[in-house]
């Protein structure tokens, strides 16, 4: 499809619109410069701090935005003081490069309490990365290597909760309760697909109190009698000929979303921190 051209017309408006998107302004509450140097605590030892975490914050929200070295942000940030006539001093950028790995930024998260309805699914991730010595003289791997990620999302607010990265010989079941302990917050309802209708994971779910919504497998058996609400989806299968039972619930559509945004993650790596999972165990399952 050939790009679309839109010829302008209001050429005086746009002219300003372009200039306008190197306006600059800043604007401090009182409250903030009140904040910008920390009270001094006599009680602990040592030198007290001069700036606040406020201060190292928001040097460090300004290094970010505006891609700047830590020199480069001191000398900006004291210039922006000047023009704006306050009494107040950029933190040096050996202090910023000193207190940036133990500033704490509190953040609220969106969601808490009780989970209502928890989707939880896998997918394959391709590893590429093979380096440019190793390629150029031996030529790329014909095997592909792959790791599997399992994922938990809450169905109501599409935020991943859990995540898990395991071996591709590592099946579905049996990553399954290391999603349900990740969290301490009470769930009502978890979803999967079939490759989860075995007794770890419905124990693990007994155990927890959750109701599961797990479709049988095709030729399921009944179990035991503690496995009530499984062997009733197992009568349902039996009585219809099939799980067309699953077909257009609410697991099948959260399930189906779930895969859509793991194929999504499947072209990059880096497509996975969309989704706000740090892989902190990526370094001992690389190959």
């Amino acid at each position: 499809m050939a790009k679309q051209k839109f010829k302008i017309t209001n050429w005086n408006v746009y002219n300003k619109a372009l200039v306008n998107r190197g306006s600059l302004t800043f604007w401090l509450d009182e409250s903030a410069i009140q904040a910008w140097y920390d009270e001094p605590k006599t009680s602990s030892r040592g030198r007290p701090q001069r700036y606040s975490e406020l201060a190292i914050s928001t040097v460090l929200m300004l290094k970010r935005v505006f891609r700047l070295t830590l020199r480069a942000v001191q000398g900006f940030i004291d210039f922006i003081f000047i023009l704006m006539k306050l009494p107040l001093r950029c933190p040096d950028y050996s202090c910023v490069s000193r207190r940036a790995k133990s500033v704490s930024i509190p953040f609220k998260s969106p969601t808490r309490g009780e989970i209502a309805h928890r989707v939880i699914d896998s997918t394959g991730l391709k590893v590429f990365g093979e380096g440019e010595w190793k390629v150029k003289k031996h030529g790329q791997e014909k095997r592909c290597v792959w790791r599997k990620l399992h994922l938990a999302v809450d169905a109501s607010t599409h935020e991943v909760i859990c995540a898990d990265l395991s071996l591709n010989n590592v099946t579905d079941a049996e990553a399954f309760p290391g999603l349900i302990h990740q969290t301490h917050r009470k769930i009502r309802v978890a979803s999967a697909d079939g490759a989860y209708d075995t007794r770890r994971c419905h124990d693990e779910l007994r155990r927890k109190k959750i109701k599961a919504l797990i479709p049988p497998r095709t030729r399921a058996g009944y179990w035991s009698a503690e496995y009530a609400d499984r062997n009733q989806a197992v009568a349902r299968q039996r009585l219809t000929g099939s799980n067309a039972y699953w077909n257009g619930t609410r697991l099948t559509t959260d399930v189906r979303w779930l895969k859509r945004q793991c194929i999504v993650s499947n072209s990059c790596l880096v497509g996975i921190l969309r989704c706000g999972i740090m892989m902190l165990r990526l370094g001992r399952l690389w190959p």
